[in-house]
């Protein structure tokens, strides 16, 4: 029995149906298996990525850890002599302050101030009912003088009465400027009070400002004297 048009139609149509839709299919198929051979492709660049920032970031890691062993080795080796350089200038400018301290002897105004200072400290320091001081021939005139300022206040601040004589008979050698000795009555205990002691006495107090002046300050670092 022959098709009629109609029916051929239909069939043409039905397969052209069936073939669009394997063909839809088959493209779905392809685009989804394409999607993932990407994904599995980018997930295995971004995983040789990963591996390669991380090796790479502990190659500069260990790098770097090598430079800080180096500058550690290369400080502690530098530490000695910065620390005698230090400790060098240190002594050079004592030495310079003590050089003029001897200058300030030669100013009678200000050598009066200091030997004043120095008397009266030093009888603080004894507390003796009977003092004698000691002093450079040519500084008896000046330590008469500060002896006499001394007595008076030493006997309001302590309220005691005190005597005290200056020796004429065995004065300090002239060489030793700004320095007097004062001794109990029976010469047993004695007291030398004199510039370059205060000075000793006093760098250690100052030298961490005067660290800090000449090196700046460090967090890490005390000064120890």
């Amino acid at each position: 029995m022959a098709l009629s048009d109609a029916d051929v139609q239909k069939q043409i149509k039905h397969m052209m149906a069936f073939t669009e839709q394997e063909a839809n299919e088959k493209a779905e198929e392809i685009n989804a298996k394409a999607e993932e051979e990407f994904n599995i492709e980018k997930g295995r660049l971004v995983q040789t990525q990963r591996l390669e920032i991380m090796e790479d970031y502990e190659k500069k890691e260990k790098q770097i850890e090598q430079k800080k062993i180096q500058m550690s080795n290369l400080m502690n080796q530098a530490r000695p002599e910065v620390l005698r350089a230090r400790d060098d200038l240190i002594t050079d400018l004592l030495n310079e302050a003590k050089q003029r301290l001897s200058k300030v002897v030669k100013d009678t105004s200000r050598y009066q101030v200091l030997l004043d200072g120095l008397v009266l400290q030093g009888l603080y320091q004894l507390l003796e009912p009977r003092m004698i001081v000691c002093c450079r021939k040519q500084d008896f005139p000046l330590v008469k003088a500060a002896a006499q300022k001394a007595i008076p206040m030493y006997k309001v601040a302590i309220q005691k009465d005190v005597d005290l004589r200056i020796d004429q008979e065995a004065f300090l050698p002239e060489d030793i400027a700004g320095r007097v000795e004062i001794y109990n009555r029976d010469w047993k205990i004695k007291v030398s009070n004199t510039l370059e002691s205060w000075l000793n006495l006093l760098a250690p107090q100052m030298m961490p400002e005067v660290w800090g002046a000449l090196f700046g300050a460090n967090a890490n670092e005390k000064f120890l004297d």
